[in-house]
């Protein structure tokens, strides 16, 4: 009995989840200096799935799709990507400390996105070097964890301390770029990129972060059992039977092509992977076939709410990495505040 009000409890919660999701995602569209109003915004988006007849201005339809739409759908893939990777490593490290950038994968990108516009890449190749040089840093902090990593319980601490040499070293290189860069020009495209934005997303930019996104979702979700019992011990996973060495490489490849792809078309954007997850955990409990899902609308839901207000509080557009760290610091600080407990 006390277990299905449990269930119950936690599907309500689930379901209200998912209704706020959807009352900011169509809230957004109605936000921004052109104002479109609600049934407009409706009868454009259902256009492009059934024939109707044209009832707004080429001006609204523009707004609508080619602007307002993209970053929406990119804020939603950006923010679950960071919140399901964050709750996955903390899960596998089974600390509570632990983001997305702890690899390297940060660095990485923005050593790799500052490569591209010191070379004068177009836009998408910004975004190609980003993505490669962050799966690149990921690669090198696991090839130095397999080379020194001796045991299996030594081997998860070589791997922290691996993405930690891998990130400074990209730093460094990243510092060593922008201290080349044009300080009239590509510094600051450079420095302005680092601080994480969206104003500059397509369509096609959606489309190339979506697949790697959802494809790792898909992994981490079909694994979710084997990554409970992880996070129990791994005594208890030998002894059940799991291949740990084989999840951990799953989850790290997930985690890392998931927020390549959204530090790709972003930049950097902190917090999110450090924060959703916490409060997920609080919400749903330390399972992770709840806790994945549940991150996911939460992340998703955060940063567009983060990016509708870095887009309207002011009349120059607030980078979003701003943002989340003003509103992630002092927020962690208060969740610890409540958690008097250890961490599970």
């Amino acid at each position: 009995m006390q277990e299905h009000v449990h269930n119950s409890r936690l599907s309500h919660k689930i379901l209200l989840l998912l209704m706020a999701l959807t009352i900011i995602f169509f809230t957004s569209f109605l936000l921004g200096r052109y104002q479109v109003m609600p049934d407009m915004v409706i009868t454009i988006l259902l256009s492009k799935i059934i024939s109707l007849p044209q009832t707004w201005t080429d001006n609204m339809e523009t707004v609508v799709l080619q602007l307002r739409f993209p970053r929406i759908i990119a804020a939603l893939l950006v923010g679950g990507a960071l919140a399901s990777s964050g709750a996955a490593y903390q899960s596998l490290f089974k600390n509570p400390l632990v983001s997305p950038a702890i690899l390297g994968v940060s660095a990485g990108a923005g050593f790799g996105a500052s490569l591209g516009m010191i070379l004068y890449y177009p836009w998408w190749g910004i975004q190609i070097l980003a993505f490669l040089f962050a799966l690149l840093a990921v690669a090198a902090s696991f090839l130095v964890s397999q080379i020194f990593g001796g045991s299996s319980r030594n081997s998860m601490t070589v791997l922290i301390l691996g993405g930690m040499v891998i990130s400074a070293l990209f730093q460094a290189m990243l510092s060593c770029v922008k201290y080349l860069a044009d300080p009239l020009d590509t510094l600051p495209a450079i420095t302005f990129w680092l601080m994480g934005g969206l104003s500059k997303v397509t369509n096609s930019d959606v489309l190339f972060a979506f697949f790697p996104i959802i494809l790792s979702c898909i992994g981490l979700y079909l694994i979710r059992w084997q990554v409970n019992v992880l996070s129990i011990g791994e005594e208890e996973a030998i002894t059940l039977g799991v291949n740990v060495n084989l999840m951990r490489i799953i989850v790290v490849i997930c985690a890392t092509l998931m927020t390549a792809a959204a530090v790709s078309i972003s930049g950097i954007i902190g917090w999110v992977g450090l924060l959703i997850p916490h409060m997920a955990r609080m919400l749903v409990g330390p399972g992770f076939a709840l806790l994945l899902p549940v991150s996911l609308i939460m992340g998703s839901g955060y940063l567009l709410m983060v990016d509708n207000v870095a887009r309207n509080l002011t009349a120059m557009e607030i980078p979003l990495g701003i943002l989340t760290a003003l509103i992630g610091a002092p927020f962690f600080v208060f969740l610890l505040s409540k958690v008097k407990r250890g961490w599970t």
